[in-house]
């Protein structure tokens, strides 16, 4: 089964990107986010033209996640735990007995805001959902965009960004709590090299030629699938073509 996270970054404005990624890549589970669209509104006929099954949850303007899959999702629930804003940024369902759980964390904006607390707020709650919906020793997958750059090799200057929104040490101890419940990094099982980024912002002129980019769209696996899952790569050339989303997809296999 080949999975990927995909930050659209609003999925009718770069529906002729995605279409054509679909049909190059051929992923069997897409995780999408920042679709930025009412559900009324999602391109869900172009979509499933293209051959996959479709949900999605999402508002105008801002966040909302989907998945595409090429074999109907079971078990589809949106949101989040019980007690807590709908806010579109969860999705989970199971593909062929696999727990996916789909994520679009909030970015933050500016440290020491309502938006950055919201931020913190929301990752501790994500580490108690974790144990409501699952246990370690589950077959499971948590991917997205989870808008952190965990060590210096995640992003281009770590000396500079080190304490701002994204690569924060408040950031990084929430996320190394949420991995302590059972989740690996897959993408970091091939090494801890730098110069690996999934995101370059448009603002900074010539980010993506430069290379000047940030980790943050990652893929996490439980123990019971470490051993089944394959190579996991940037879809780099997805992101240079014209008009795309200022995210890469992240692809990975996983025997099942």
């Amino acid at each position: 089964m080949r999975l990927a996270t995909y930050n659209v970054n609003s999925v009718r404005a770069r529906l002729p990107r995605v279409l054509e990624w679909l049909e190059e890549a051929q992923p069997d589970v897409v995780a999408m986010q920042e679709t930025k669209v009412e559900d009324d509104k999602f391109p869900r006929a172009e979509l499933e033209a293209a051959g996959y099954h479709v949900v999605f949850h999402g508002q105008k303007t801002y966040n909302g996640v989907a998945f595409l899959s090429k074999a109907p999702p079971q078990d589809v629930v949106f949101g989040y735990s019980a007690g807590w804003a709908d806010d579109c940024r969860v999705v989970r369902a199971l593909f062929d007995g696999v727990l996916v759980v789909n994520t679009y964390v909030p970015n933050g904006t500016v440290v020491g805001t309502d938006k950055w607390e919201y931020k913190l707020a929301w990752l501790d709650q994500f580490a108690t959902f974790c144990s409501e919906v699952a246990s370690p020793s589950d077959k499971a997958v948590w991917l997205g965009d989870m808008n952190i750059a965990p060590t210096p090799a995640d992003v281009y200057d770590s000396a500079r960004m080190l304490g701002g929104v994204g690569h924060h040490p408040d950031e990084f101890a929430r996320l190394a709590r949420i991995k302590e419940w059972g989740w690996t990094d897959v993408f970091r099982l091939q090494g801890d090299d730098p110069g690996y980024y999934t995101f370059w912002d448009f603002r900074i002129p010539m980010s993506f030629e430069r290379n000047l980019g940030w980790r943050i769209d990652h893929v996490y696996v439980t123990e019971p699938l470490l051993a089944s899952a394959g190579g996991c790569w940037v879809d780099k050339e997805a992101r240079g073509k014209e008009k795309p989303s200022d995210h890469a997809p992240v692809v990975f296999n996983l025997k099942v």
